[in-house]
């Protein structure tokens, strides 16, 4: 997810489990562990420039960058592999591998034996990290801000990327897939295997980017969805086809709000008991946020932070 900010932030990615997240900046580049919220190292300008995309491979020594921003070093066409690992303080001799191309890289995504770089119209798949090599090519329609996804589980062979026709995913051998729709209003769960809606939830009205750019976090419950709210008229008889899709559609159990119109990134913490689970958000205005909620939708926040105000003098 990208977008240019207040505070120099260009993209804010999770690496596959969480577990950390990567900040891309116009001073550089941010690694954060999540619980503890602490920075766990950095590059900064002198190193690689202004940077539009950062993504990371686990807990690992290696990250893919792509140049951005205002004052990049490196190319918006080109992705490159450090590696924290080499010795050397030059920073020519950590960086391991380069894959370019003709037009931006909008998005990467990596696991341990594959990368998956994304353009406008076409994504490219390569064997990673040892001697790469190009494994698939696919073309894609218009594909501007470059959303895909790739399972981080070796045991499955899943990509996820948007279909030739408007509307539809495309699905290259995970078991569920989210999409939403234009408006940003609505959520449709597909199992993969047999392509099958499994549910459709609600957010609400007001249009909106779905990297939750309105302010507000949505938590929905997938396994037991008794627990989501419902419209009331799902109690009266029988209505017509248009209203029907709304009446058997769900909203969220809980909800809270993070500084209005900043876009963040979202995932589920480490549950602090059996019945009360926690949800982290990163925000690109530079706050960290953690919420607490029960399967009633009880929620309390729990921790705030500004993570750009916490520095760690050592290099990554």
């Amino acid at each position: 997810m990208t977008q240019q900010l207040l505070r120099g932030v260009t993209s804010l990615r999770f690496n596959q489990d969480q577990s950390c997240f990567c900040c891309a900046m116009e001073t550089g580049v941010r690694i954060y562990n999540v619980e503890p919220l602490m920075e766990k190292g950095h590059l900064d300008h002198e190193q690689v420039g202004s940077m539009g995309l950062v993504e990371m491979l686990h807990r690992s020594n290696l990250l893919a960058l792509v140049g951005g921003g205002s004052s990049p070093k490196f190319s918006e066409i080109s992705v490159l592999i450090w590696d924290d690992a080499r010795e050397g303080k030059d920073s020519k001799e950590k960086l391991v591998l380069e894959f370019t191309f003709t037009k931006p890289v909008l998005s990467v995504r990596m696991r341990h034996d594959k990368i998956v770089i994304v353009l406008k119209n076409r994504i490219y798949v390569y064997s990673f990290p040892d001697n790469p090599r190009k494994l698939f090519e696919f073309d894609t329609r218009d594909n501007p801000k470059g959303p895909c996804d790739l399972c981080p589980s070796l045991e499955k062979q899943l990509l996820v990327f948007p279909g030739h026709k408007c509307g539809s995913l495309q699905l290259v051998p995970g078991t569920v897939v989210a999409s939403a729709s234009q408006k940003g209003t609505l959520i449709r769960l597909f199992d993969t295997q047999s392509k099958e809606k499994l549910v459709e939830l609600r957010r609400g009205t007001d249009p909106a980017t779905l990297y939750c750019d309105k302010g507000t976090v949505y938590i929905f419950a997938l396994k037991d969805t008794r627990l989501n709210r419902r419209s009331a008229l799902a109690r009266v008889g029988k209505v017509g086809p248009m209203i029907g899709q709304y009446v058997d559609s769900q909203w969220s159990l809980a909800s809270f709000t993070v500084p209005a119109e900043s876009a963040c990134i979202c995932a589920f913490g480490r549950n602090t008991s059996k019945n009360v689970n926690s949800v982290i958000a990163i925000c690109v205005d530079g706050t960290f946020h953690k919420y607490v909620f029960t399967p009633d939708g009880n929620f309390n926040r729990e921790a705030f932070d500004v993570y750009l105000d916490i520095c760690d003098d050592d290099d990554f």
